[in-house]
């Protein structure tokens, strides 16, 4: 080889090892960077006429395992989904309270049955007459403060859904943009891998609310899909379309149109059951909370609010009153309908009659709502047959319970079991959920950057320049030999 054919393999050599120096600087300073891709500098041979002359750049290479990094946001998406469920059930179960705690819905209806007892012994106690009282206000807050619960998270979930459905337009909009400077970076033979990282942040960014499979199209571009196989950006990305509503009441659903469904490009879309569009992510899970999950809750509340109604609303309980008259408890101050079942739990109220602070007597508590004057001091029949109508056994007359009768404390202890069920079944879901996205994370990392690996490239970059560099001075100084001679 020449002197000058030498001197030219030496040069690409020190531009390769140059370069590759670059890129292992980039690895290690990204080693910690969400969505970055490891790079690998692609060398081959130089050919100058017909012999090899030196080393050439041919380009950097973005190393990722899209298929681990696929199943990585599956994963995301049903961590999402559980989450957002385990959430709702633990707000729930705190909301009513568990059988242990006198704090509970049971307690409180236990308080109150000890203290029908106890003004059952000395009718003519008004302090325990208004024990009664505080006790049947403390059964009606618990019962309003839970129904008070699930339409917050009705509203709440509401508000989630409009700031997902706008984080998923404006990132699909950013993924085509992308693309675009992708195809065009490609087409001038430039490397495109920064802006493959940028695309795969974005897609990343959303994942989580809707599982999408990344499909590879031309020049370095791709197309989204769900798991169900609807195209959320083949080209152009679509638009999903979402109205909120603010405050969210008992009686609004999608059915009704009172509250809003979710459209792709203008079209309205299934959002549950086996042919939603988006299920899988959180998205999905907080459609079902405002949709199935807190409807379902609200119903159950509002049955165990009428079968308490009910139980001291009868002529037979109370002989003062008619068919149509309000009992002890009443729906925002009047007689129960069943027709109006929807949101009972949230307007209860204790009867004015017998409310002192609503300038109601203590003594119609012993003698009657509907009496006209206080009875005899000593006569605890009424007070002995609420007690007896708070414990009875009685079938539910909604609410999907499982059939049969049970006292109001049963009733509402099958319940808080229930939502103790759904709530540990949904946390175990989400700890699966979670190892096995994190299982997939490892995975997915074992393909990027390994600092002690890059150093130790490093090391093996700066040997080649230095053989380079003194190939360049060996050269040098047989030049400057042949110069003197």
């Amino acid at each position: 080889m020449s002197l000058s054919g030498t001197l030219s393999s030496a040069m690409s050599g020190l531009t390769a090892a140059s370069r590759a120096a670059q890129v292992v600087s980039s690895n290690i300073a990204n080693a910690m960077t969400e969505g970055y891709g490891r790079r690998e500098l692609s060398l081959g041979a130089r050919v100058v006429g017909s012999s090899g002359q030196g080393v050439q750049v041919n380009g950097i290479q973005r190393i990722a395992n899209m298929v681990a990094i696929g199943d990585r946001r599956f994963a995301d998406a049903g961590l999402a989904d559980t989450s957002a469920k385990a959430s709702f059930f633990r707000g729930l179960e705190t909301a009513i309270g568990l059988p242990d705690s006198a704090d509970s819905l049971s307690g409180r209806i236990s308080a109150l049955d000890a203290t029908l007892l106890s003004a059952a012994s000395r009718p003519d106690s008004e302090a325990r007459l208004s024990q009664v009282a505080d006790a049947t206000r403390s059964v009606i807050g618990r019962l309003v403060s839970a129904s008070k619960m699930v339409q917050t998270a009705r509203s709440r979930a509401d508000d989630q859904i409009e700031s997902q459905v706008a984080t998923v337009n404006s990132a699909l909009r950013r993924i085509a943009e992308m693309n675009a400077e992708i195809r065009t970076t490609s087409g001038t033979g430039s490397d495109t891998s920064a802006l493959i990282d940028q695309r795969q942040q974005a897609i990343d960014s959303i994942s989580s609310i809707i599982p999408l499979r990344e499909i590879p199209r031309d020049q370095g571009t791709v197309a989204l899909f769900s798991a169900s196989g609807a195209v959320f950006l083949d080209g152009l990305p679509t638009e999903l379309g979402f109205s909120p509503v603010g405050v969210i009441t008992p009686d609004m659903t999608v059915e009704q149109g009172t509250l809003s469904g979710l459209t792709l490009n203008g079209r309205p879309i299934s959002i549950s059951g086996a042919n939603s569009l988006i299920s899988g992510g959180s998205l999905a899970a907080n459609f079902a909370i405002r949709d199935d999950l807190s409807v379902a809750a609200q119903a159950k509340l509002d049955a165990i609010a009428r079968d308490l109604v009910e139980r001291f609303q009868d002529p037979a309980i109370d002989p003062t009153l008619t068919l149509g008259d309000a009992g002890l408890i009443t729906d925002s101050g009047g007689a129960f309908d069943e027709a109006n079942e929807v949101g009972l739990s949230q307007r209860l109220r204790l009867n004015a009659a017998v409310d002192p602070q609503q300038g109601g007597d203590l003594w119609r508590i012993r003698d009657g709502i509907g009496a006209t004057g206080p009875g005899l001091v000593g006569d605890s029949t009424l007070i002995s047959a609420l007690q007896l109508a708070l414990t009875a056994d009685r079938e539910p007359a909604s609410g999907g319970f499982m059939a049969g009768t049970r006292s109001l404390s049963v009733l509402v202890g099958d319940y808080i079991s229930n939502v103790s069920t759904q709530r540990l079944s949904a946390e175990s879901e989400t700890s699966f959920a979670q190892g096995k996205a994190d299982a997939l994370k490892v995975i997915e990392l074992s393909d990027g950057v390994d600092t002690d690996a890059e150093m130790q490239r490093l090391l093996l970059i700066e040997q080649a320049y230095s053989a380079n560099a003194k190939v360049m001075q060996m050269v040098d100084e047989m030049l400057q030999t042949l110069i003197r001679i």
